[in-house]
């Protein structure tokens, strides 16, 4: 289905976000957006919890975009969070929360999950051209570093240094001296000798800045002419004088500068930290802002799935592909899958006709590490892996179809009986068993119905007779999910034989 209004939720380190946009013409005009200050990253304790002090700012943030979001269909939205929530211990218990404040699913992206959505929303607030870009976007809690052409990255990192994590760290007591920003500006710069090899072998012609840190640094170096004449943006030589200015001042709140006002003093010392190390350590004199970053970025990325340009699926093929997945094989049981989902009738979410396709796609890989248990090296990498589109919580849900789709059921764990996964676990497992012969022979005419809390296979009995190597196969498979309290009944059917 495609949507006339789309809108993407930020729950950043610093800041949580909401930009509402129009679509015209595979295009997205920004219609609203709002901003709330919630510094999440500052509630985070020592043993890396959330606070609740923080937890309710976040969630005071949440019901003010729920009430923006009313009458806006859930496919037309999709919120994501970064780098806070995805180090938090607690939160899987602060989600719940925020999904029912805001009123929709968030998903918990990764590193460099979040450096594509950002790198494909500044790409789009740009003049297209044919040069490589690298894009820096300093967030709270982390940076990240993406080098693309046009709308595709090429280069992604996302590093554990952010405005929010670097103030509290070095400028605890927010005073800024010449000792603590160079402590600062040297943990930065270790930070990224990390990719400064690479990135410079891989080159660019154009910096790019995105979101609050780089605009807010760039303003005061335009407002105040720090820059040399007639440049904007940031330059290098601008950085500098800012860094003086500073530590001149004491504090961020003491700058009396245009532009260093509001609430971003509260973050400035650690971001100007990190911006002089990548400055520094990426060879960069000058850099420009670009107003596009992850809302941006979300909204085109949700705008691709309507039109079926989802990165999931060029995720997959990729995957597929560097893990030599037996293409063939994985046709097949994608067929059959398929089929007997749509067999076990009831309503049936696109998302889940998704991912059981996904999963079939991908059930294999673990084969590339060893044959013994591969089910769980397979569950293992797309636990860990990098995978381009995917959330966390998409990672987690493909892992446990693969985990899952063959050996003993209880080590899925405490899964609640009406969840959907487990009719997509049951189709995945029905189509690997008939297929084990690898082959294009023809099955016999099978069927599947739900029966009581599990499902009804019927197979005719002559076949069932003539293939005891699979008889034996499935009557192992009905005990299995009896050990778990599931149902699951073979039935041997007469065939009648035209006369």
């Amino acid at each position: 289905m495609i949507y006339e209004t789309v809108a993407a939720i930020d729950l950043g380190s610093n800041s949580f976000r909401l930009q509402v946009g129009r679509v015209v013409d595979d295009q997205i005009y920004v219609l609203d957006s709002l901003k709330e200050p919630v510094r999440l990253a500052a509630g985070l304790t020592a043993d890396k919890q959330l606070d609740a002090a923080a937890q309710e700012r976040g969630l005071m943030a949440l019901r003010l975009f729920g009430e923006r979001l009313r009458g806006i269909d859930k496919g037309a939205v999709r919120a994501v969070a970064t780098n806070t929530l995805r180090v938090a211990k607690n939160a899987d218990q602060f989600l719940p929360l925020a999904e029912a404040a805001l009123g929709f699913p968030i998903e918990v992206i990764a590193g460099r999950e979040e450096a594509r959505l950002i790198y494909i929303g500044v790409s789009h607030s740009l003049p297209l051209v044919s040069h490589r870009r690298l894009v820096v976007d300093i967030g709270g809690g982390s940076t990240e570093f993406i080098i693309g052409k046009r709308h595709d990255p090429e280069r992604m990192e996302s590093l554990y240094m952010g405005s929010v994590s670097y103030t509290q760290r070095f400028f605890p007591d927010r005073r800024v001296d010449k000792k603590r920003l160079r402590e600062a500006q040297a943990a930065a710069a270790k930070e990224i000798e990390l990719i400064a090899r690479d990135y410079q072998r891989f080159g660019w012609q154009e910096a790019v800045g995105s979101s609050g840190t780089a605009r807010a640094i760039a303003d005061i170096l335009e407002q105040n002419d720090l820059n040399p004449a007639g440049e904007i943006g940031i330059t290098r030589s601008g950085l500098e004088r800012l860094c003086a200015l500073l530590v001149k001042a004491g504090s961020a709140e003491a700058l009396d500068l245009q532009g260093a006002r509001g609430d971003r003093p509260l973050t400035l010392p650690g971001g100007i930290a990190i911006m002089s190390a990548v400055f520094a350590e990426l060879d960069i004199e000058r850099m420009t802002y670009g107003d596009g970053a992850l809302r941006l970025g979300v909204m085109y990325d949700l705008l691709g799935r309507f039109h079926h340009h989802d990165m999931r699926d060029a995720t997959v093929a990729q995957f597929g592909r560097r893990y030599q997945v037996e293409a063939e094989q994985a046709g097949r049981i994608e067929a059959t899958a398929l089929l007997a989902l749509d067999q076990l009738g009831g309503a049936v979410a696109e998302d889940d006709r998704q991912f059981l396709a996904w999963a079939c796609r991908l059930h294999e890989i673990g084969i590339s590490v060893a044959h013994n248990a591969y089910h769980k090296h397979g569950a293992y990498i797309l636990t860990y892996a990098d995978m381009p589109g995917f959330s966390h919580k998409d990672q987690a849900r493909l892992a446990m179809l693969v985990l899952g789709h063959r050996g003993k059921l209880e080590k899925l764990g405490e899964i609640p009986a009406d969840n959907s996964i487990w009719r997509l676990i049951f189709c995945l497992r029905l189509a690997v068993l008939l297929h084990r012969t690898r082959d294009d022979r023809a099955l016999p005419a099978w069927t599947v119905k739900p029966q009581g809390n599990g499902f009804q296979l019927g197979l005719p009995g002559d076949w069932l007779a003539g293939n005891p190597w699979t008889a034996a196969a499935l009557a192992e498979e009905t005990a299995i999910w009896r050990q778990i309290g599931r149902d699951y009944a073979i039935r041997a059917r007469v065939v009648k034989k035209m006369t």
